[in-house]
């Protein structure tokens, strides 16, 4: 990496996905594969055959659009690509599907952390024009919903580090969820990956770039310990490589705002896309 750019600077569906807490935390293991379209159905199949819908996902699963915050330097990007045993990355995040929406639209903050193999996050449920105010206006915010320390910890970080959006990342989330023995398991299928690196209002329908090949799918597999050994024979049969994706990452190599990481997909011209970052079809001729 070159010295120069070392990290030396210190209502609707969205509604529903909300859960009661102040602050939710997490710490889960997970898994990432590149599902191309062939092998979607056979996914499809295994998933549908072993798990559940998510019940709060509708027929066709929802939008998840994410604002990242990284310092001049690209700090987080830089702690990513070196692998670094403890990183974190700080965004804001919208549920539901873009468009004109009110003010205290519901988002959540979100600090993620990777302590060695395991992902921590912690969130809380916020107004959009709250987020804004602490993210982009670095403000002391109060809410109901707003968990004072871990307010005061984003307004900290974001201070401490001259934190400032960066990139955003979209797609649309087929989720489901474990049942019996398998409860603790979570697996989403992520389609139409798609980023920008400017107009960073979560409303805005705007065009944008794909960032993981249109014919790919990103599989996630987020369990409390071990995944189900069901989950890595059905890899391996259908020949799907464990990845180190960061969707983050992916963004801000597509923009040109950092070379093309080794440690990501292989080079490929990004696809410009004149169309808004809306897509309600999960069929596989819907996600090219």
């Amino acid at each position: 990496m070159p010295t120069n750019t070392t990290p030396s600077d210190v209502g609707d569906t969205g509604d529903r996905l909300r859960a009661p807490n102040r602050l939710h935390a997490f710490n889960r293991y997970e898994l990432k594969y590149l599902v191309p379209r062939s092998r979607l159905a056979d996914v499809r199949a295994e998933l549908r055959g072993r798990m559940r819908r998510d019940p709060y996902a509708g027929e066709h699963g929802y939008g998840v659009w994410s604002l990242y915050y990284d310092t001049e330097r690209l700090r987080f990007y830089w702690e990513k690509i070196e692998g670094l045993r403890f990183r974190r990355k700080l965004r804001i995040r919208r549920y539901g599907e873009l468009g004109p929406a009110p003010e205290d639209t519901p988002v959540s903050v979100e600090i993620k952390q990777r302590v060695n193999r395991v992902t921590q996050k912690r969130r809380v449920m916020l107004p959009y024009h709250l987020a804004r105010d602490l993210c982009d206006r670095r403000t002391p915010v109060t809410h109901p919903g707003a968990d004072p320390a871990f307010v005061g910890e984003v307004l900290d970080l974001i201070h401490r580090l001259d934190l400032r959006p960066v990139a955003m990342t979209g797609y649309r989330r087929e989720p489901y969820v474990g049942v019996d023995a398998d409860t603790g398991l979570r697996v989403t299928l992520d389609h139409r990956v798609r980023g920008r690196d400017r107009d960073f209002d979560l409303r805005a329908e705007t065009d944008n770039r794909h960032i993981i090949r249109p014919d790919l799918a990103v599989l996630e597999v987020k369990v409390d310990e071990r995944a189900p050994s069901w989950v890595t024979d059905m890899a391996a049969r259908l020949d799907l490589q464990v990845q180190r994706i960061s969707k983050y990452c992916q963004s801000v190599e597509a923009c040109g705002r950092a070379p093309r990481s080794v440690f990501h997909l292989p080079d490929g011209d990004p696809v410009d896309e004149a169309r808004p970052m809306t897509d309600h079809h999960l069929t596989p001729e819907r996600i090219r």
